[in-house]
């Protein structure tokens, strides 16, 4: 398979102390990092692209050792992930499905392994394209608290050649989250859905 070839990466980090509501004594922190690579596979059909996955495995733990630094670098302080990708026009959707099991299993390696099912999300499009990757509580996906998203994009890519990578982690619930549902603190660990 090609080796991985990195064009730029970027980390974002947001702090929100309210959605017009009370101030947080303590704000919300969503973080993400997206890295511009390129497609090995763009402009033309390939049967086996699944191998690529290895590849791209030492990126994912690198992304997501980044981004939890740059988050403060405590796991214990991560609650929330997702991932997604952005596939350049010259691209096919199920490239990005390649992100899925390096992206994921860096994130839970990193966290000291989450037991939720990482959410994900995946387009096509060109330079400056948005995506709002999904993301939920990093052992219980029922948690309906941390249900999030986080919009990410980079000005100059994806190139049409180019995918774009992205890990997102929060380090709790939407700030003035008040819908019900199961609470973080009502989790028994056994699936990763409860």
């Amino acid at each position: 398979m090609p080796d991985v070839h990195i064009r730029k990466s970027l980390v974002t980090v947001e702090e929100i102390f309210h959605e017009g509501g009370p101030a947080a004594e303590v704000p919300l922190r969503r973080g993400a990092i997206v890295t511009v690579v390129r497609n090995p596979f763009a402009g033309r059909y390939v049967e086996e692209i699944a191998p690529f996955m290895d590849d791209l495995k030492p990126l994912g733990l690198q992304m997501a050792t980044s981004l939890l630094a740059a988050l403060g670098g405590d796991p214990r302080t991560i609650e929330g992930y997702g991932k997604g990708a952005i596939v350049g026009a010259a691209g096919e959707l199920e490239h990005g499905a390649l992100w899925h099991v390096p992206g994921g299993y860096a994130m839970r390696e990193a966290l000291g392994g989450a037991k939720a099912i990482v959410p994900s999300a995946k387009k096509v499009g060109g330079p400056g394209t948005r995506l709002d990757v999904p993301v939920t509580h990093i052992n219980a996906s029922y948690v309906r608290s941390h249900f999030d998203a986080m919009e990410v994009g980079v000005p100059d890519g994806p190139k049409a050649d180019e995918m774009a990578l992205v890990l997102v982690m929060t380090t709790g619930a939407r700030i003035h989250a008040r819908v019900g549902g199961l609470k973080a603190s009502e989790i028994k660990g056994e699936d990763g859905l409860r």
